[in-house]
């Protein structure tokens, strides 16, 4: 059963969202670098110490679904179905992700990414921070079959998870640049598939 978030968290969260909706407004409203954290913080009608308890930097109020990502690409890999192969799991959740980026409603903050510096490398800092939590999902669920079948493969190394994790965090980057967002990942994953049967195996 689902634990229903308390009064606090539900407050918490809404003061979030409200941040990061206004500092998006104003972004696309001014230009990125010509508003500060002050000008969020003063139209969101919170003190600045409150929007850094939330975000740790201005980058960070792009990219306010970031860790909800992070742990997304975790659970597709954690609470995937007991005999579900991993690929597919992270197929889907690439997909949906892709998804969630590539509507017409996107495409601004996505302009505005590319046009900034800051926003560019701080969404490749993300990404490899992405691909390590990834790649320690991957890494313990390779060794956690209580009980494998003879046949069955040992697990992979931890430069082949890290490999895979990598692979799967950029198809999403290089599938959303694509006319057919949905057609690049499955494309990409035929690739990721034969990689992650072709690995190195822990023997």
């Amino acid at each position: 059963m689902t634990v229903q978030p308390g009064r606090r968290e539900r407050k918490k969260a809404a003061t979030r969202q409200k941040i990061a909706d206004t500092a998006m407004r104003l972004f696309q409203e001014h230009g990125y670098d010509a508003v500060g954290i002050r000008d969020v913080a003063a139209e969101a009608d919170v003190a600045v110490t409150t929007l850094f308890s939330h975000f740790t930097s201005k980058e960070a109020l792009v990219f306010e679904l970031d860790e909800d990502f992070e742990q997304r690409l975790v659970r597709a890999v954690t609470d995937r179905a007991p005999q579900e192969p991993l690929i597919p799991a992270l197929r889907r959740e690439i997909h949906a992700l892709v998804r969630h980026c590539t509507g017409d409603d996107a495409a601004p903050t996505w302009q505005m990414i590319d046009a900034s510096p800051a926003l560019r490398q701080y969404e490749a800092s993300m990404r490899l921070r992405h691909a390590e939590s990834l790649a320690t999902a991957i890494a313990a669920d390779s060794q956690a079959d209580p009980d494998p079948a003879p046949d069955s493969n040992p697990p992979r190394t931890t430069t082949t998870c890290r490999t895979i994790a990598r692979f799967a965090v950029d198809a999403f980057s290089l599938a959303r640049e694509e006319p057919d967002p949905q057609a690049a990942v499955d494309e990409i994953f035929v690739m990721i598939e034969a990689a992650w049967e072709a690995g190195p195996l822990r023997h």
